[in-house]
């Protein structure tokens, strides 16, 4: 047995919006669009994008021992997750992310870690925490 591939999923409140940010701002493209989920591509990368939209916990939450949230696809999910990214060219990656405002926030810098990356924080247009590294 071998596992081979990883593929983050990440919640989103519109999958349109995020799609548009994925190819504008993070230089992806758009392999797969439903009103509810994508599937983003760059070079072997794949991210899937789910929409998180369930918005009836809002009226439920006077009820929760009646009736908990439970659907997984609550909209205060959106935004919640990450993934770490590898690649080659964290640099080029960086400069290209800072040109588009797509870091993690302006202070962000390529850093080195004492585990042997060289990594840096971006976000997607929900705030879902997307770190690229490289192997030193």
């Amino acid at each position: 047995m071998r596992m081979q591939k990883t593929i983050p999923a990440l919640p989103v409140q519109s999958v349109k919006k995020s799609c548009e940010y994925y190819t504008k701002r993070l230089g992806f493209t758009i392999r797969h669009q439903e009103e509810t989920f994508a599937i983003a591509v760059r070079d072997e990368i794949e991210i899937h994008l789910w929409q998180s939209c369930d918005k009836s916990w809002k009226w439920r939450s006077v009820f929760l021992v009646l009736r908990p949230i439970w659907t997984g696809a609550e909209s205060f999910i959106a935004g919640t997750a990450s993934c770490r990214i590898e690649l080659q060219g964290v640099d080029e990656l960086y400069e290209e992310y800072k040109k588009q405002g797509a870091l993690h926030s302006p202070d962000t810098v390529v850093i080195e870690q004492y585990w042997g990356h060289r990594e840096f924080a971006a976000v997607d247009n929900e705030r879902n925490l997307l770190t690229f590294y490289e192997v030193m």
